[in-house]
């Protein structure tokens, strides 16, 4: 820029000297949260939001304030389980599976990527054919331990009370440290004569289901 006698002194630019509204979006750099560019779909986890702490703009990532991960599995066919035997159920069908922590095909646990409190639930019908069914037990374990249970007892001092079927449902909270804490749901039966029952299941109608999700603002 070219200069007709003296050079004028460089000076700080501040913020006396702009009106405002001046400066618009097409000014900024990319590198500004300006909300100039639409989102049209869920925030990735590492996505960021502006909030006023106080009064002082922080940034945080979506992932603390999400309910994600989250997944829900059903079995897509009866599962056979012996007597007396803590069988793990093999929920292979995913309902939905948000961040691919959910392994439907061959330990059938969930293992959640993100640390924080989890909403977990677990329900299993049971059947016995011969109706000599006296208790089914169902538990959610975490890390190869049980955590919560369930139990059905039907009455033993009678064969006539004995039951053909029932559906034991076990929920609770549990904290995960998003790294190597895993789920996974388990039903053991006691039959009177020692024989095999069946854990139903139906697909879509979701007779027997696993689900948990991440809680937020706890």
């Amino acid at each position: 820029m070219a200069f007709i006698g003296a050079k004028p002194t460089n000076v700080p630019l501040t913020s006396a000297d702009l009106e405002d509204g001046i400066i618009s979006n097409s000014k900024l750099s990319q590198d500004i949260i300006s909300g100039e560019t639409e989102l049209a779909e869920s925030p990735a986890s590492t996505d960021e939001l502006l909030i006023s702490d106080a009064g002082t703009l922080k940034r945080i990532d979506y992932s603390l304030i999400s309910n994600r991960p989250a997944f829900e599995a059903s079995l897509s066919a009866h599962q056979s389980i012996a007597d007396n035997a803590n069988d793990k159920v093999q929920f292979d069908i995913e309902i939905l599976d948000t961040d691919n922590c959910y392994d439907n095909s061959t330990n059938y646990r969930f293992t959640p990527n993100v640390a924080g409190k989890y909403y977990v639930a677990l329900s299993t019908t049971v059947d016995d054919g011969a109706g000599t069914l006296r208790q089914a037990t169902c538990r959610i374990y975490k890390n190869g331990s049980s955590i919560a249970i369930s139990k059905i007892n039907f009455d033993r001092s009678s064969v006539n009370n004995e039951g053909e079927g029932c559906t034991p449902t076990c929920i609770t909270i549990v904290d995960m440290n998003g790294s190597s804490d895993y789920l996974e749901g388990l039903v053991d039966v006691d039959t009177n004569d020692g024989g095999t029952a069946n854990i139903q299941g139906h697909g879509t109608e979701r007779t027997s289901r696993f689900s948990a999700y991440k809680l937020i603002g706890i």
